[in-house]
């Protein structure tokens, strides 16, 4: 049913989201469907730093640019526009040729199925080292995955098998993929960068709230509205970070461009006396400086109830103070990939709303 594919597209994870750590990257997120009634095909995103730049889909003649600055690009640069577009058609054609393929291999060729890859290029513009990946996803689940070290391609799950045997036996295919990500996705990166580098490379802080669903539940330091999405925060005592009776949420795109993310703490052993000994530490990458929010009775927004004397029925003034810090070590990599839901595909390409047989 369209509500089956739906809960697949919808159900984001922390995991779920691959973001590329690198200076730059650029992201093109394929999804072919099936069995899905009124709904195109084959969707495609691409993303620039994690953040989408263009979308096209089977029912579309053209690229459609995401940003104003890419509208500048396509306008000022219309035979690039026009050869991005082509690209996109063309690749649309071969991913819906190869889901079919896919799902007659193996023997699934009714109901409804979700087919997707995930290709992306990282750069750095200080080393000029090239790096990326080329990731596919099957009705959910992690399928294949192309080493390009070893020319080789890696299927965790057994129905995987047939198809790895043969994309493996395809030097073509592989010499494609290669040079996709090392030159012609590079390119894009690159040009792209060039009318959107002011923009990507901007720095937002987040609004920071303590929330509390009811008396008896966790208190939720939560931030929005930050930019980049690399960014880190915890909960600690007496200055020292804490980890026992603290439930790390994943970090969430918003609908303007900016990220969302929350960290929670149980307070079953924690006394109202206690409270001044906690709080709550949000850092971004590239900024040198905390946002500290102090474990305060009175600042927690609920959703219950009266508010207490003295306590704001708006939003809560968070006493909050920033202190110098010395940098925030950010991981290299990717982070873990342990799932399929296309949280860019629906996030950012419109995902109808989904609705019970």
């Amino acid at each position: 049913s369209r509500s089956a594919v739906l809960k697949y597209m919808l159900l984001v994870s922390h995991s779920d989201i691959l973001f590329c750590t690198v200076k730059h990257s650029m992201t093109v997120f394929f999804t072919a469907s099936s069995g899905v009634p009124n709904f195109p095909e084959v969707v495609a995103v691409m993303l620039n730093d994690d953040v989408e730049v263009g979308y096209c889909d089977s029912k579309l003649k053209t690229a459609i640019p995401k940003q104003d600055w890419m509208e500048t690009l396509r306008d000022e640069d219309p035979k690039y526009w026009k050869l991005y577009t082509g690209e996109c058609t063309v690749h649309q054609q071969l991913f819906k040729e190869e889901f079919h393929a896919v799902k007659k291999r193996l023997n699934q060729t009714g109901a409804v199925h979700i087919y997707q890859r995930l290709t992306c290029c990282e750069w750095d513009d200080e080393t000029d080292k090239v790096s990326g990946f080329n990731l596919y996803g099957y009705d959910g689940e992690d399928f294949l995955t192309f080493n390009m070290e070893t020319q080789t391609w890696i299927g965790p799950k057994p129905q995987a098998v047939i198809i790895k045997h043969l994309w493996n036996n395809d030097s073509a295919r592989n010499i494609f993929f290669t040079n996709y990500i090392n030159q012609v996705c590079v390119y894009r990166l690159k040009t792209n960068l060039k009318y959107g580098m002011s923009f990507l490379l901007r720095t937002e802080l987040p609004s920071v709230s303590l929330l509390q669903k009811t008396p008896s539940s966790s208190v939720s330091c939560h931030a929005t509205g930050f930019y980049p999405h690399r960014a880190m925060m915890f909960w600690r005592r007496n200055g020292e970070e804490i980890h026992e009776g603290v439930n790390h949420g994943e970090i969430l795109p918003n609908h303007d461009g900016t990220f969302q993310m929350s960290v929670d703490l149980d307070l079953s052993t924690v006394t109202p006396e206690e409270f001044g000994n906690y709080d709550c530490v949000f850092q971004l990458s590239g900024v040198k400086k905390d946002i500290i929010t102090k474990l305060d009775k009175a600042m927690i927004r609920t959703n219950w109830g009266e508010p207490e004397a003295g306590v704001p029925a708006g939003p809560a003034k968070l006493k909050t103070e920033v202190k110098v810090r010395r940098g925030l070590a950010m991981p290299e990599g990717l982070s873990s990939n342990k799932g399929w839901h296309a949280p860019w595909f629906c996030v950012l390409a419109a995902c109808p709303t989904a609705s019970e047989p």
